[in-house]
């Protein structure tokens, strides 16, 4: 019964997010605005995270079976994609490098700001 709480929790987040996609004229996606209400709720209290912690690491548990569709889709339209395949490779792999090396910056720059921190405390 826990997790069909969590699991409503979620959802009812998540519809929410698609509430405020179909009302705001803004090219914002639904899964962001559910994202960005999640995280306030937590964030305030309003949504312990126990409330939702058990269900979340199942999800991230199964992502990786949430991208199977969109993979065959992409093979579904390989008639299309045929003639471009090869910026479609430039395209993946030059996001995916600048995607990683932004994130390790980051990451280092929390690191060093967290270190900073606690050597001043």
């Amino acid at each position: 019964m826990k997790y069909i709480k969590q699991f409503g929790i979620i959802l009812l987040i998540t519809f929410i997010g698609e509430i405020f996609h179909a009302l705001l004229p803004v090219p914002v996606p639904a899964g962001i605005y559910g994202i960005i209400l999640l995280f306030a709720a937590l964030k305030t209290g309003i949504v312990p995270l126990a409330e939702v912690k058990d269900a979340s690491k199942f999800l991230i548990q199964i992502m990786p079976l949430m991208f199977i569709p969109a993979a065959v889709g992409l093979i579904d339209t390989w008639e299309i994609i045929a003639p471009s395949w090869i910026q479609f490779i430039l395209v993946t792999v030059t996001t995916t490098v600048v995607v990683m090396a932004v994130s390790g910056l980051i990451t280092q720059a929390v690191i060093r700001l967290r270190g900073r921190k606690a050597a001043g405390k």
